[in-house]
Parts: C-alpha cells; structure tokens; sequence
C-alpha cells in the first residue's frame, strides 16, 4: 500500500468512525454500521478520496464469521429440524422474487434483457456484476443497482424494527466481552477460526472470508470447548469498516445518474420486501418461528450486512446467517439455469437507458 492509498484509507476510516460515533451517540439502530455507510457515502459522493482495500474488509468479515459462529451451541443442533420448512421455502421466494424483478426492470424500467436479469438477481453481488458484464449487461447499472438496494434494506430494515415493532438495541446479549474478559484459551480458539478461510477459497465457497470462520466458529461453539466471542472492540470495528465499505462504492457516481438509478432500485426494494414480507407471514403462520427473525432471514439486505442487522436486533443470528448463506448459494447455482430460460423464451431485448460515466464499484467489494 502506498503513502497515497493509506492516506485514503485514513480519512475514509475517520469519516466511518465520525458517523459511527455521532449514531450511536444519538441511540440509532446498528449505528456504527449505517454512521459509517451514511457519513461515507455523502463523502463519497461530494468528492473526498474514499477507500476501503479488499483485505481490510475481508479481515473484518472474518471477525464477523467468527461472531456468527459463536451463536451456534448444543441445544440449537436439537432445533435445525425446525429450519427446514424455512429453508426450503427459500428456493420459491428466490424463484418468485428474480420473476418479479425481471418483469418490472424490462417491462417499466426498460433495462435490456441481460442487465435486467442480473439486476433482478436477489443476491450474489460479485456473481452478477462479474458474469453480467462479461455477457454483455451494463456492469455499472448491475453494480449500483445492487448497492443501492443493499443500502436502501439497510438503512430501512433497523428502523423499521427498532421505531415500529419494539425491538431493542442489544437485546441478544450485546456485541461481545471487552478484550481483558477474553481468556487466553477462547482467545486461541477464536483465531484459529481463521484457518478455515483456504479450505473455504479452495472449495470456491460464496463470500469464504466470512463462512469459512463461521463455519469453525459454529464448530468449537457446539461442540463446547468456549463460550466466548470476538471482543465487543473487534466488532464495532467491522462494523465501521463494512459500513465504510459501502459509502466508498459510491466514489465517482454522478448525482444524475445516482438518483436515476435510485428511483429503479427503490421500486425494486419495495417489491422483494414485499415478498419477504409475505413470505415471513406465511412462514411464521407455519412453523411458528419468531415473525423478526424470518424477516430478517429473508430481508434482500447482504449476507454479511444482514447479519449484523440481526446482531444488533437481537434476533437469532445462526437462523438468519444460516438463510442468507442458502440464499447466496441458490441463486448462483440457479442463475446459469434461469438465464438459459430466459434467453431462450423472453422477447427481444427493450432498448436500454442510456448510461452516463460512471466509475463502476469495486469488485469483490461485497458478498451479497
């Protein structure tokens, strides 16, 4: 890293720290993560030099991974029967919702056929900015069009939660020990988490930064041998850095084209949040899981935002990163499938908008 890229990097982080104070100051839900995305972004776009490397956020996503982890225990193995019906149903509401989307994006938002279909995708952030683009789809639309509708869920969802359903910030317990609680042995444990990130990365597992660590943490969490999570420190600082993460996407993006875009995104939000709305009805009318925490699993936030929403809230973070992990992982094994349908039946392709310069985010920026 040069002089000039940690340079960059210190301002973005002050700026996220800033937000991140002044939000938790005024007792907003999950404020070190939206502080950070609000404050950031607004810098962003006004011109400062915002940057968040790759292997900072993959670092702090690891943290994440192992937090996730360290919801699991014993008696939750007895209880996984109960998720199946939720993660079954997944597979309709992924169907359901990628239907939904391409029909508005080409019947009203006139996107042409390939970069509607990766817009309309719910989830799979670099999969569909990267295999969109190399099929022809307007890789800049694709990749704004999902960070806006990660921005948009995130900013909505915790409000939404905290303002008109009565939840409370923390209610699961906090974020985690200060770093002297830790012992010495929990302290191993949890590292060590970190060594699943290759086997994750060699298997080509979706965002491996985060389940390879989840996976292990989960692991040695139901299996006993701690109790223990990251230090509280350790998670207000990936909370920071993911939350800066996604204002920095938003460095270069004209205003124009920015709220052109977000008036698309928008009416896509509130079509999948319709639909995980009524799915979470459904469900919960089903199995009788907690309403919250169904939602929150079937939100179309990011894998790894999402999962912190559902830390801050409280709500069951092994069930709702559990799902969001399903989620990933059915829509890239469906998107090859489902775009051979679509090239083969659908119309031809509506003329797309005409798309201004724009500089695209940058790849491997999420894990959606």
């Amino acid at each position: 890293m040069t002089a000039a890229d940690a340079g960059r990097l210190a301002v973005t982080l002050a700026i996220g720290s800033v937000g991140g104070a002044l939000f938790a100051w005024w007792q907003l839900p999950l404020a070190w993560m939206l502080g950070a995305m609000g404050f950031t972004l607004v810098a962003s776009m006004a011109g400062a030099p915002t940057t968040v490397p790759a292997p900072l956020r993959n670092a702090m996503i690891t943290v994440l991974g192992v937090m996730l982890g360290s919801a699991f225990s014993p008696e939750l193995v007895d209880h996984l029967d109960e998720w199946l019906v939720t993660g079954a149903f997944l597979a309709v509401y992924v169907v359901v919702s990628l239907a939904a989307g391409l029909l508005f994006l080409r019947r009203v938002a006139r996107y042409d056929r390939v970069t509607a279909f990766f817009t309309a995708a719910p989830g799979g952030f670099n999969e569909m900015v990267t295999v969109g683009s190399a099929l022809g789809g307007d890789e800049r639309v694709i990749s704004l069009s999902h960070s806006l509708r990660i921005v948009l869920v995130v900013i909505a969802i915790p409000f939404v939660f905290q303002y008109f359903a009565g939840y409370e910030r923390g209610a699961g317990g906090g974020l985690g020990p200060i770093v002297p609680d830790l012992g010495a042995v929990d302290a191993v444990l949890l590292a060590a988490c970190a060594v699943a990130i290759p086997p994750a990365r060699w298997l080509r597992l979706p965002a491996p930064w985060m389940l390879g660590p989840m996976v292990a943490s989960a692991t040695i969490h139901v299996a006993g041998l701690t109790h223990s999570k990251p230090p509280a420190l350790f998670v207000i600082a990936a909370m920071i850095v993911i939350g800066a993460s996604i204002g920095a996407r938003f460095r270069g993006v004209r205003m124009r084209t920015l709220l052109r875009t977000l008036v698309v995104s928008l009416v896509m939000s509130l079509i999948l949040l319709a639909l995980s709305l009524a799915s979470s009805w459904f469900l919960h009318a089903v199995t009788g899981l907690p309403f919250g925490s169904i939602l929150l699993a079937y939100a179309p936030g990011g894998f790894a935002e999402m999962s912190l929403v559902s830390l801050a809230m409280g709500l069951d973070p092994a069930f709702v990163s559990s799902h969001h992990l399903a989620r990933v992982i059915f829509v890239i094994a469906l998107v090859p499938i489902a775009f051979r349908l679509v090239e083969r039946w659908s119309p031809l392709p509506a003329p797309p908008l005409p798309a201004p310069p724009l500089a695209a985010p940058p790849r491997g920026a999420a894990d959606d």
